[in-house]
């Protein structure tokens, strides 16, 4: 195993006395350790063959978002890095001090601290996370987000907009970025900047934007204004069987294309579905709405119409899905027992979306050791979807990162080949650092610049998004 192989950055004593003059500020071994890794396959992987991965040199737990100005105005000071850190449940690596230094965690930044009812407008903090959110907006005031991604209960609001997060309603709701008016930013200087704020505006470019997706490598999230949605009345739910993916798959555009906007439309391939719902060779796809009923009995007669041609299937699948969305310990369980085990979510115009699926799945299933390969539609929009494709395999102890490392580089190739994007959902970090530049072709020149101007001593997040370090090449691979 190779591991991380990035320089470490030297860390004077005198820059963390000046942190823990500022906020709560750990040094000891285990604590910095749990907090320089996150969900990623490969780093489990590290972690049960033994193989080190770097910490930081401390973790900065700051209350207050003047707090994290100062903080970052002493890493820009000192030339030391520091990478963003919440909830840690990102699968890319992207929260991980791949060159040491300060891990800055925010998740005692949290709370409510406005909601506009009549606008329909929340304000949060950026630590706040997902499941006692949506709670107390449900309880407090009849308002939901919408967000629901799989890792709600490990994520934060500030991690769902540094990687530019889909909730599983996606369909209905909108992504991280149809949600976010504007944002609190604490810049790498120390400089806090507030963006956006009205329904729409014609002042420039997004600034908003920016940031949302930008993995804490142009500056710190520290608060949001998010749309919010009166809580559902009512809710609707249907299932269908097709012989084929592609046959389910044109359903879905044909759904969307008419303006039915259902929360939840879900399409397993025939490997997943059985996996899940024990169905055999169908092909199964879910729906579930919710909101006015007067609406949901427009969206439902559409989904009929245009799956007509499917065998109707059992509703109370959305149960199975429903009770089991939010398990994530499958995969420590299959990593822990010597799998190697990941997901990629990709996406696509309607118009290469079946091409994307048999591509991506021929090369993963074109390796040795590789037992499973497939697929389900997760999210769809009036002009494509996302695919997100699980694989697992067996190799020895001593070349599990290597089968890693290739399926994912068979995978990511046969993905560009086929012009659809990198990533849907799950964004960048370390694991997808060496395609961004294939992915963006001429307009990464564009990202370094924005980094270069935004945090010229390159402190936040090195070593993420395929951007120059200053501290090397990339840690890995």
């Amino acid at each position: 195993m190779t591991g991380l192989h990035g320089r470490v950055a030297d860390v004077p004593d005198a820059l963390l006395d000046r942190l823990a003059a500022v906020c709560p500020t750990e040094r000891a071994p285990d604590a910095v350790a749990s907090a320089s890794r996150d969900w990623w396959p490969l780093a489990m992987i590290w972690d049960a063959d033994g193989t080190p991965v770097t910490p930081a040199a401390a973790v900065a737990r700051p209350i207050a978002a003047t707090d994290v100005a100062e903080i970052a105005r002493a890493c820009n000071e000192a030339r030391v890095p520091l990478t963003v850190a919440a909830g840690r449940s990102g699968v890319c690596g992207a929260s991980m001090p791949v060159h040491g230094g300060v891990v800055l965690d925010l998740t005692a930044l949290a709370g409510v601290v406005d909601v506009d009812d009549t606008s329909l407008v929340l304000d949060v903090r950026a630590g706040t996370f997902g499941t006692p959110l949506e709670e107390g907006l449900r309880a407090d005031h009849g308002l939901t987000i919408g967000h629901w991604p799989q890792s709600i209960d490990l994520s934060t609001v500030g991690g769902w907009l540094a990687c530019r997060s889909a909730g599983q309603l996606s369909t209905r709701y909108g992504k991280i970025e149809d949600m976010v008016l504007g944002l609190d930013v604490v810049l790498a200087d120390g400089r806090t900047i507030h963006t956006g704020g009205a329904p729409r505006a014609a002042v420039g470019p997004d600034l908003t934007q920016l940031f949302v997706g930008s993995e804490g490598t142009l500056g710190v999230i520290t608060g949001a204004r998010l749309r919010v949605h009166p809580a559902p009345a009512s809710e609707v739910r249907a299932a269908y069987h097709f012989t084929s993916f592609a046959e389910g798959l044109d359903a879905c555009r044909r759904i969307l294309r008419r303006g039915a906007t259902p929360a939840v439309l879900r399409l397993y391939d025939a490997t997943e579905a059985d996996r899940h719902f024990e169905t055999g060779d169908a092909h199964v796809l879910l729906v579930l709405d919710e909101g006015d009923p007067v609406l949901l009995d427009g969206v439902l007669r559409v989904v009929h119409e245009e799956c007509a041609n499917a065998s109707p299937g059992d509703p109370g699948l959305l149960d199975v899905w429903l009770e089991h969305r939010n398990d994530v310990s499958a995969l420590h369980h299959y990593i822990s027992n010597g799998f190697v085990v990941d997901t990629m979510e990709v996406a696509a115009r309607w118009s290469a979306l079946p091409a994307v699926y048999d591509a991506v799945v021929a090369a993963l299933t074109a390796f040795d050791g590789m037992v499973v390969a497939s697929s389900h539609l997760s999210h769809a929009y009036t002009d494509g979807a996302c695919l997100y494709f699980t694989f697992g395999g067996l190799a020895p102890n001593n070349q599990r990162e290597d089968f890693y490392r290739r399926a994912w580089d068979a995978a990511m190739e046969a993905t560009l080949t086929q012009g659809a994007a990198l990533s849907h959902h799950h964004g960048i970090g370390l694991n997808r650092a060496r395609y961004a530049r294939a992915a963006l072709g001429d307009a990464f020149a564009v990202l370094v610049a924005a980094k270069a101007a935004l945090d010229p001593a390159g402190i936040l997040n090195p070593g993420k998004l395929g951007l120059p370090s200053a501290w090397g090449e990339p840690a890995w691979p």
